[in-house]
């Protein structure tokens, strides 16, 4: 039987590239997405091109409700996912006051506690059978001093980096992907234009997915696609917090 992945935030994006890089790999998918509409779409779209098995899950993960119906769905036991993928997310553009505290609560319930409850879920799973992978999709920007988003993806990253080492001898892999800025809807749902961020910093989704992929295959606990975020990650390591902050407003225009 061909393994099956779960990914969140499946239909649009980095979701959508694991989705069918997953797809061509012979999994089958539970796709989970807001759009119930969209998630029907993409069904029909991996299913004719792959071939694969594909359900679909449609939730909210800000509704406490419908994220405990999809970490239900990675507990069933006959059906057992053997990959997660918790790469739902979004971002606000404005800084922290100029922006309404339930905005700042729902991300942070998408970006922390859907990735912590999800991952739980899954992990309590895939330990009692002994397997299973984890990739939780993150952001350079939890290396960096940008607001609340990247609180939240800075904790992500730790989360990450302990349960690599603390589940690796139960059989789970657990990978953190820390993607720059990417070719997706995601800024533009944020009414972020492309041009307030450099050409050179812009990442192809597909490309990204792939060297992601193969980071997991080698069983990395950390993927930071590119050379030039690697780059920019190790520096950000290094340099004082009053240095990152100048660039904070970068991708806010």
């Amino acid at each position: 039987m061909s393994e099956t992945a779960l990914v969140t935030g499946a239909t649009a994006g980095i979701g959508l590239s694991f989705a069918h890089q997953l797809a061509a790999r012979g999994h089958a998918l539970v796709l989970v997405a807001r759009d119930s509409a969209r998630l029907e779409e993409v069904r029909a779209e991996l299913s004719a091109a792959h071939g694969v098995a594909v359900e679909v899950l449609a939730a909210d993960l800000t509704d406490r409700a419908q994220l405990a119906a999809v970490e239900a769905r990675l507990a069933e036991a006959d059906r057992p996912i053997d990959l997660l993928v918790n790469n739902a997310g979004f971002g606000l553009k404005h800084r922290f006051l100029d922006n309404d505290v339930e905005q700042e609560q729902a991300m942070l319930d998408v970006l922390v506690v859907a990735v912590m409850r999800l991952t739980h879920a899954a992990l309590r799973a895939m330990t009692q059978r002994g397997h299973g992978g984890i990739i939780n999709v993150s952001s350079v920007a939890g290396y960096q001093p940008r607001g609340s988003y990247s609180a939240a993806k800075a904790w992500v990253n730790r989360f990450g980096e302990w349960a690599a080492h603390e589940y690796a001898e139960r059989g789970v892999r657990v990978m953190t992907l820390c993607p720059g800025f990417t070719k997706t809807e995601f800024h533009g749902r944020m009414d972020v234009g492309r041009d307030a961020v450099p050409s050179y910093l812009w990442l192809d989704v597909d490309d990204l997915v792939t060297e992601a992929l193969a980071d997991f295959d080698a069983g990395k606990a950390l993927s930071v696609p590119s050379r030039r975020y690697k780059a920019i990650v190790a520096v950000s390591r290094h340099l004082p917090t009053g240095l990152l902050q100048r660039f904070q407003s970068l991708g806010r225009k």
